[in-house]
């Protein structure tokens, strides 16, 4: 439920009227089939879309597989980056690049909602959706629409191209490809028992939970048209494809202030609640096509960052005009992906091998690759049409050359997605993300040199005592001191201030105690930045084992004081200890 359907929607209504409506009628059907069959393959075959196609495709051709999902998921993160940006524009009239720029804190919000588990999140989303559906349901008792038109909406048409871009749009933000890949791996998120009663039981489930869920979106996306139709269209605004211009012309023409403020809310709702599924399906096709598996911190912001780069360009160079454009062919860019999503999926659950008992029957077989086979037919008519009126209007040999080739690169990789899995059923390749288990267990190694930080704090006796237990007859010593005082910082080896004699007189003690006990010992004072210089030092005597002490504080106080331990075991190749 992003803003992109609003796009699609709202420019299909006013320029249509209910004419499209059958389009989303459809679109709601292909994601109900698509996504039970996407939950059928994680039920049973235990693996997510993008796992099954690493272990299917080859490593090349897995890679773009890959690149096309993440360029699915910056489409949406896109359409959610404008489209709160546009709701914070049409509620407090704050700058459209400004609220882009605000969009990245939501980030924060995703990260909490997933410390919080899996079921939270689910019932966040439910209740955004919700309120947006709240939120039209009071819009469409204003706009009180002619129901005898919406029920003729429902016959197939299609007036012109514009209408088949349109569609197109509809088509990818209703059945997005990245939510085959999530939706495939979510449903293992449920431990279910591997009989087959209680896979039935949980395929069923989970079909009624898709069909809910859809439906509901289907409600919300019928009402945008709908409204759309009822207010512009039948009013003569025909090309009120512009979320702004919705905003500003709803409160004239349906007679309430209560309309445009209920609109921008819900605008702002639906980027929140589909920016969750962008950021964990982007987290699960890293994860099955790379084996890559990152900080959901890192991932989450460099998916909001792809998204936000090329909004604030077009937002800066073009200028707003160019937003509502850019939605639209956002949700065009979905739906180009969906073909190389859906063509692996239905080889998977066809494969009697691996699925069994729970292999689609011929029917729904048919009505998949019909799906299949309309979604690649349209989207590579408008790819035809595209660039047969690039060429058109640029007249650049160089261009030309470059958009055919593209054309028919897509057009080979959809041969190859549908044709290689039933040449070559299977392939060999690791799926795991550890290395291998080791069933014998490594010796002990010898420490025949260890090297102890000392810090001159209450830590220092439990270093020595854990260096001592863990020294043989043989082992070397070396010792290990950092002077921080201000001097010693500047001059180094030329300071001779009190401390840095205190310090030297102080590791000669323990010196003395280790030769003592019979080892042979040496020691290092250094004087400023102290993880490079033990790093330096491990690696000058070969050390074979580093021991430092806790220093006992965290948070706030590592900033004032400094911290050590975490930088260092990340500074040195050698297993270090760290006594408390």
């Amino acid at each position: 439920m992003d803003p992109g359907n609003w796009a699609t929607d709202l420019a299909g209504g006013s320029q249509f009227g209910y004419t499209l409506i059958w389009v989303l009628l459809m679109s709601n059907m292909m994601a109900l089939v698509l996504q039970s069959l996407s939950a059928r393959l994680g039920i049973v075959w235990g693996k997510d879309l993008a796992q099954c196609n690493r272990e299917t495709y080859p490593k090349k051709m897995n890679f773009i597989l890959y690149i096309l999902a993440e360029i699915a998921i910056a489409a949406c993160d896109l359409a959610e980056v404008l489209g709160m940006a546009i709701g914070l524009n049409l509620l407090f009239g704050l700058d459209l690049l400004w609220g882009v720029g605000i969009s990245f804190l939501d980030t924060f919000l995703l990260l909490y909602l997933q410390r919080l588990g899996m079921r939270k999140m689910e019932m966040f989303i439910i209740g955004l959706i919700f309120m947006i559906g709240m939120c039209f349901l009071v819009e469409m008792s204003f706009a009180q629409p002619d129901m005898a038109a919406i029920a003729r909406g429902f016959i197939p048409s299609m007036p012109n191209t514009a209408a088949l871009y349109i569609s197109i749009g509809i088509i990818g933000a209703t059945v997005m490809p990245h939510n085959l890949y999530l939706h495939s791996a979510l449903v293992q998120t449920r431990k279910i028992n591997r009989d087959e009663l209680s896979i039935k039981k949980a395929l069923k489930y989970n079909f009624w939970d898709s069909a809910i869920a859809l439906n509901l979106a289907f409600f919300v996306n019928a009402a945008i048209l709908i409204l759309a139709a009822a207010v512009f269209h039948k009013n003569g605004m025909n090309d009120v494809a512009e979320l702004q211009d919705a905003h500003k012309l709803l409160a004239p023409t349906l007679g309430s202030e209560w309309a445009p403020r209920l609109f921008a809310v819900a605008l702002i709702l639906a980027g929140q609640s589909s920016t969750v599924t962008g950021t964990l399906a982007g987290q699960i096709v890293m994860e099955g096509y790379l084996r890559l598996r990152i900080s959901p911190a890192l991932r989450r912001m460099l998916t909001r960052l792809i998204a936000i780069v090329p909004a604030i360009l077009v937002i800066y160079i073009a200028g707003d005009d160019e937003v509502g454009p850019m939605l639209v062919f956002s949700q065009v860019i979905l739906s180009m992906q969906l073909a190389f999503a859906v063509i692996p999926l239905i080889h998977f659950v066809s494969d009697r091998k691996r699925m069994g008992t729970f292999t689609i029957s011929t029917g729904l077989k048919v009505i998949a690759w019909t799906i299949a086979a309309i979604i690649s037919f349209l989207n590579f008519q408008l790819v035809f049409e595209e660039i047969t009126n690039w060429i058109r209007i640029y007249n650049n040999p160089w261009l030309t050359l470059l958009l055919i080739a593209g054309g028919l690169g897509l057009f080979v990789l959809l041969v190859l997605t549908i044709v290689y899995p039933l040449i070559k059923r299977k392939k060999k390749v690791n799926m795991e993300v550890h290395p291998p288990f080791q069933d014998a267990l490594e010796e002990t190694p010898a420490f025949n040199r260890i090297a102890l930080a000392l810090d001159y704090s209450s830590s220092d006796s439990q270093v020595v005592a854990y260096g001592l237990k863990l020294a043989h007859p043989n082992t070397k010593f070396i010792l290990i001191h950092v002077t921080e005082s201000a001097s010693s910082r500047m001059m180094e080896d030329d300071t001779d201030d009190y401390e840095k004699r205190h310090d030297e007189e102080r590791m000669s003690r323990y010196t003395q105690l280790f030769k003592e006990k019979g080892f042979e010992t040496t020691f290092e004072v250094g004087h400023k930045r102290r993880v490079k210089f033990i790093a330096k030092i491990c690696q000058d005597y070969q050390a074979d084992l580093l021991i430092v002490g806790s220093h006992g504080h965290q948070g706030i106080k590592d900033f004032i004081y400094g911290e050590t331990v975490n930088k260092l075991r990340h500074r040195v190749n050698i297993p270090v200890f760290i006594a408390q």
